[in-house]
């Protein structure tokens, strides 16, 4: 049998789901897991360094790696641009690593058709709009965000059934028990697997 070809796992949620924490857990516990590191136009904050949290690169270098289709997935958000670098993507999983994204609905279409063999969605939901708000006012977010938040949190939720699965976040264990199992059973799909 040959070896197995690695898989995107991407996760997208409204900003309070949970998903940054689950997240989190799932790579403390799988050493086969990493997160793809983006490229990024922005400067780096107080403790982020090159190559670990990003790859902080130039504008004109950006849009070279646009034109030179360098990118699988790429979005312009506040001023600053961001990135998925095709090759290291590809690498990994050609070695049969599998690779987390934290990115958008947005971000999961593009990635979804460069390499609609390879992803593997997973839309993360709060229970509720209302438990979402709970969550936010919780850790300390300021009113303006909370609403900025809560009106972004609906536009992401319409684009839920656009994944392959959908978790709801209530409880933490249930929500990390029902992500392994997607991770597991999407390492094992046939098309995955080879011959």
């Amino acid at each position: 049998m040959s070896k197995r070809r690695g898989l995107c796992l991407v996760f997208a949620a409204p900003s309070g789901a949970g998903k940054t924490t689950l997240s989190r857990a799932l790579l403390a516990e799988d050493a086969n897991l990493s997160l793809s590191i983006s490229v990024t136009t922005r400067s780096p904050r107080t403790g982020e360094i090159d190559g670990e949290h990003y790859h902080f690169i130039t504008q004109p270098e950006f849009d070279e790696m646009v034109s030179a289709n360098q990118l699988l997935e790429h979005a312009h958000v506040f001023g600053r641009s961001y990135g998925t670098p095709r090759d290291q993507i590809e690498q990994a999983l050609a070695d049969s690593r599998d690779i987390l994204f934290d990115i958008d609905w947005q971000g999961f279409r593009q990635l979804q058709s460069a390499m609609p063999h390879d992803v593997v969605g997973v839309f993360i939901k709060p229970p509720s709009l209302k438990a979402l708000h709970q969550r936010l006012i919780n850790r300390g977010d300021a009113p303006e965000q909370i609403t900025r938040r809560m009106a972004e949190a609906e536009n992401e939720l319409a684009h839920a059934h656009e994944f392959d699965y959908l978790i709801e976040n209530a409880t933490f264990d249930i929500a990390l028990a029902d992500l392994r199992a997607i991770l597991r059973a999407s390492r094992l799909a046939t098309h995955r697997v080879g011959k």
